[in-house]
Parts: structure tokens; C-alpha cells; sequence
């Protein structure tokens, strides 16, 4: 039956060709099309358009809104510009279009071109060489002062105060293009994917040891709760956690780091006692360079980049992250991983 359907839609676009190979040209044709009267009115859709607008043909022609829901069509009509931009309100959804004469006269073919998600990613790539600027140009004029300092012959005290400076600033520059280079590793899916059999008890209180917070760290994990996942990449991103948990938390407060099994996922959560993150901050926290506060110190508060690097090794190792608000004060962050056998 379904060989019969796809037999007979191909005769059906074979006659359609030899009547009107124009007709047969749009109708095929790989961006939206729709074909308009000298009325304006719709009197011909190809199946892209079709599909999008949700459009019946057995009630055409009609209005260039009723068929299509977008006043902002209209305005292009009304453009002496041969190619304009729309966002239409009711696909939520930014074209590009583009008028042309059609063979018949007094005929207009209108040709739609979806371009949401290369704004969205123009709009990324600003916002990221913007913040990037920001992050580099605070330790780049510390450099120069510092060394402009140096070049004024000062005391064997204060010259030994500005060459730490220097390391410090070289350090956090460092930083930056390391985490930077990181993500590009992953974003680009170059990073090796290891997967062993540990226990993730072992796993988080190695991570405790090692960093040697400067507060308490209570750690609540199921007995030989044994997961399959690349050891190091999840220990990063638990280094991540409870770095980012000690710096936006009061001195001395404690950490909790916890792990149940939910479903098909274990589920790892890191919560902190800091003041917490509003709701409309939620997702946006995992983007590179994005900080809550702003006016927060870099040494305090770290380059925004943290968070990103995170969400990006969970991703590789099949899982996913986010955060809340703890019920009782702070914010929780969850790592949820999915169980291999």
C-alpha cells in the first residue's frame, strides 16, 4: 500500500510537470513559496509553505493573512525592498523574503527563507566576542599598569609586589584560554569518550580531599552505588560544582553534595547556603561568560565559564543539568546521568 501511495504521488507530479512545469519548479522547490493575485490574496502554496502555515489548498484563494495568521507579511507587501525581514508573532519565527514577478502577469511569487536560528547564533556570537572583551580587558590593563610601574625603577619591596601581580594576571589570562580552548574541544565533539565501571562514593570523596575546601563538605551517597561514565570528565564537572558552591556561599557554610537513583538516571546534586539564583537566571547560568552579578569581583566569582564547561562534559557523557532553588535557603545544582549496564 505504501509503495502504491508513493507510486501514484510520483505520476501525480509527472503530469503535473508536463501541464505546467513552472507550477511543477515551486512546488518542489526547497524554500517556502507562496504565489499571490493582484488582489494579494493567496492563490497557490508549494508544500514547504504549505506544511508551515498549515495551509488547505481547497480554500484558496484567500487573504495573504487569513491563510498565513501574519499581519507582518503585509508590511512586506507594502516594501518597495525586493528582500525583507519578518518575525512572524504567530510562528514566532524571523524570514527572510523576498518578492519576484511571477510568468503570469499581475502574479507575485513570495519566497520565505527561515532564518531564526542564524540570528539566534549572530546574537550568540556578539554577546560572546562582547564578554570576551570584557573578561580580557580587565587583566590586560592590570599587565600594562603593572608593568609601566616596573619601567619606573621602583623599590626591591614593591618590585617584588608588582612581579606577583604580573603572575597573577598572567595566570588568570591563562585561564581564560584554557577553558576556552576546553570548550571548543567539546563543542566540536574532539574529546574522547572513556567509559569505566567506579563507584561514585569513592569518586566524590576524592574530590573532596583534593580541592580542600575552606568549609565543611557533607556528603550523602548510597553504599557501592556503581555507575558506568568517563571517571574524569564527571569529575570535572563535580570540581566545577563544588568550586562554584564554595564561592557564592557565606564563609564556613557547608556544602552538601548528595546521590540517589531515580528512573533510569542516578542523579548527583551539589547544594550550596548562598543567597540563591532567581528563576530567570536558571538556564542562563550555563552559558559561557554569563554572570549573575556582574559587579562581583573575577577572583571571587570566577569568568563565567565554569558552568558552560560543565553543562558541556555532562552533554558528552549523555546526560543532562540544572539548577533550583533549595527549599530550606541556597541553590542545588543536579547532574543526571543516564545507567549503563
Amino acid at each position: 500500500m505504501i509503495w502504491d501511495r508513493g507510486r501514484s504521488e510520483q505520476q501525480a507530479e509527472r503530469r503535473l510537470a508536463q501541464r505546467d512545469p513552472f507550477a511543477a519548479l515551486l512546488e518542489n522547490a526547497p524554500i517556502m513559496t507562496l504565489l499571490l493575485n493582484a488582489e494579494g490574496q493567496v492563490v497557490a502554496a508549494n508544500q514547504l509553505a504549505s506544511t508551515f502555515f498549515e495551509i488547505e489548498q481547497e480554500h484558496l484563494p484567500a487573504s495573504l493573512v487569513e491563510v498565513t495568521l501574519e499581519a507582518s507579511l503585509l508590511d512586506v507587501l507594502d516594501s518597495t525592498s525586493a528582500e525583507t525581514e519578518a518575525y512572524l508573532v504567530h510562528h514566532r519565527r524571523t524570514v527572510l523574503v523576498k518578492l519576484a514577478p511571477s510568468i503570469r502577469a499581475g502574479e507575485v511569487l513570495m519566497f520565505l527563507s527561515d532564518v531564526t536560528e542564524l540570528r539566534r547564533l549572530a546574537t550568540v556570537r556578539q554577546e560572546f566576542v562582547a564578554n570576551l572583551v570584557h573578561e580580557l580587558k580587565t587583566p590586560i590593563t592590570s599587565l600594562r599598569l603593572t608593568a609601566e610601574s616596573l619601567l619606573g625603577d621602583p623599590s626591591p619591596r614593591d618590585r617584588h609586589r608588582f612581579a606577583e601581580r604580573l603572575v597573577k594576571e598572567a595566570d588568570l589570562l591563562s585561564k581564560i584560554i584554557d577553558n576556552l580552548r576546553q570548550l571548543g574541544d567539546i563543542e566540536a565533539r574532539t574529546m574522547a569518550v572513556e567509559m569505566s565501571l567506579f563507584d561514585l562514593g569513592e569518586l566524590v570523596q576524592e574530590a573532596v580531599t583534593r580541592l580542600a575546601l575552606d568549609r565543611p563538605v557533607n556528603a550523602d551517597i548510597p553504599p557501592n552505588l556503581n555507575i558506568t561514565s568517563d571517571r574524569p570528565k564527571l569529575v570535572q564537572a563535580l570540581d566545577n560544582l563544588l568550586d562554584n558552591a564554595a564561592k557564592f556561599s557565606p564563609p564556613g557554610s557547608a556544602i552538601d553534595v548528595t546521590a540517589a537513583l531515580g528512573g533510569e538516571e542516578v542523579r548527583l546534586s551539589v547544594r550550596d547556603r548562598g543567597p540563591g539564583i532567581s528563576p530567570e537566571h536558571w538556564s542562563r547560568v550555563f552559558e559561557r561568560f554569563y554572570k549573575v552579578d556582574r559587579a562581583r569581583p573575577r577572583e571571587a566569582g570566577g569568568f563565567g565559564l565554569g558552568l558552560a564547561i560543565t553543562k558541556h562534559l555532562v552533554q558528552v557523557l549523555g546526560g543532562r543539568i540544572w539548577t533550583e532553588t533549595a527549599r530550606d535557603g541556597g541553590q542545588v545544582f543536579t547532574i543526571a546521568l543516564p545507567i549503563k549496564s
